[in-house]
């Protein structure tokens, strides 16, 4: 059942049970209200017949006595009858407060053997009545009011209990445990919550696995990088170093024997070891962080990777599309997109068995795009980014504002294609336009 079939049974429920006392609290007015009537016609027409037996043989005093008996024994509805004229016109201040005034027009006068009674309307009783069947009409709606505000409190309150176990079952997501730990929920609406909840936590589980496989991998590949980097400076231009210092103590020893020839040829043995130095300086810059990747050097850049790739003969020929000048991207953008571009090719070489591999970069007035694409194996169908430096690229581009798409690619190249997108600076966007 959803909540609102339980809202609405609750209170139609309530509604009934109501309808059903005010039909028993109007059932019984009807029959006080009955039996006040018939009660009020009885005590008429026995002061009528009383008035009618008091004998004219009687002293007046005693005569006056027994007919102010017969007035007096009871109520009336409606009428009022008096031996004077003045009683029976008296009114009640709720009726001359709503303006109803029963006039001498409308005294009528009996005489009954020697006395005399005046019969004048009342709406004193009438009065009374309605006022009665008011009172008892504020009272049902007092009680009706009453309950069903107790009735929403209390389907409000038992409505909102699963929303507190559902905000404990998130509280728990965000302390950082793996599972919600949500109870059965009977209504619909919370439990479709409940399983959007738990779904959350299985996004969210995988996600802070992949952040920690991402963080080892980061880890492993600053060493990796550390360690290469030492061994090139060992092995290049500390022999470059090396080579350097020879020359120099060779120079330093035999300073005042050598002639100008010797000396010439250190200094140019200095000179070609001093740019072969700088040359193996500037290519780890290069690989560290190549110079000018967001301005109008990154296309250039992007072509000396391919370069390199393509001088290491893989086996694999690297092709290159994209126009001779690129747009103005983001901030740190061209630096992810370099890194894409190298991660990406870097995966080709170590996984694809590829023959052929295309890089394509093209761009409109909000997005520049890249395609890298391959020929070979492609990648397994139940492999996520957890590997091959796909999740590196996909964290790389979420820094950015960008995105990666995964897809097969066309017959010609069956291999493992991605597609970036990254966003153009708004300044050239104006530009555009």
């Amino acid at each position: 059942m959803d909540l609102r079939r339980r809202l609405l049974a609750c209170l139609g429920a309530l509604l009934l049970v109501l309808l059903m006392v005010t039909l028993l609290i109007t059932l019984v007015s009807l029959r006080n209200d009955v039996v006040t009537e018939i009660a009020a016609s009885e005590r008429l027409a026995k002061v009528l017949l009383d008035a009618s037996k008091v004998g004219t043989d009687l002293p007046p005093v005693e005569a006056a006595r027994r007919m102010d008996a017969i007035l007096h024994g009871g109520p009336l509805r409606h009428l009022s009858i008096s031996a004077d004229a003045a009683p029976a016109l008296k009114q009640s201040w709720l009726a001359a407060l709503l303006g109803i005034d029963a006039s001498a027009s409308a005294l009528q006068k009996v005489r009954i053997g020697d006395q005399t009674l005046y019969i004048a309307p009342n709406p004193g009783s009438e009065i009374e009545e309605r006022w009665s069947d008011t009172v008892r009409l504020c009272v049902t709606l007092l009680i009706f009011s009453g309950t069903t505000l107790l009735v929403v409190w209390w389907s409000a309150d038992r409505a909102l209990t699963p929303v507190r176990d559902l905000e404990a079952g998130l509280q728990r997501l965000a302390g950082g445990d793996s599972e919600a730990r949500l109870p059965p929920f009977a209504l619909r609406e919370f439990a479709q919550v409940a399983i959007a909840i738990d779904e959350l936590a299985a996004a969210l589980a995988t996600a802070r696995d992949a952040q920690r496989h991402l963080s080892r991998q980061l880890i492993r590949v600053q060493e990796d990088e550390r360690r290469t980097l030492a061994l090139e400076l060992h092995d290049e231009m500390g022999q470059t170093l090396t080579a350097i210092g020879v020359t120099a103590a060779y120079l330093g020893r035999n300073a005042g024997q050598l002639g100008e020839q010797r000396i010439a040829e250190c200094a140019q043995d200095l000179r070609r070891d001093v740019r072969t130095s700088g040359d193996q300086l500037r290519s780890m810059l290069k690989r560290l962080r190549p110079h000018g990747l967001d301005g109008p050097d990154l296309a250039s850049a992007l072509r000396e990777l391919l370069d390199s790739w393509q001088q290491r003969e893989a086996g694999i020929v690297f092709t290159l599309a994209m126009p001779t000048q690129l747009p103005a991207l983001a901030e740190n953008a061209g630096l992810v997109l370099y890194r894409v571009v190298q991660e990406g090719l870097t995966n080709v070489v170590k996984h694809s068995a590829a023959r052929h591999c295309s890089v394509k970069i093209d761009f409109d007035a909000e997005l520049l795009k890249l395609q890298i694409g391959d020929d070979g194996c492609g990648m397994a169908p139940d492999r996520g980014l957890d590997g091959s430096g796909l999740l590196g690229i996909k964290e790389r581009l979420l820094m950015v504002g960008g995105h990666l798409e995964l897809m097969p690619g066309p017959l010609a190249m069956p291999g493992l294609h991605l597609e970036i997108c990254l966003p153009l600076k708004k300044q050239y966007r104006l530009e555009m336009q």
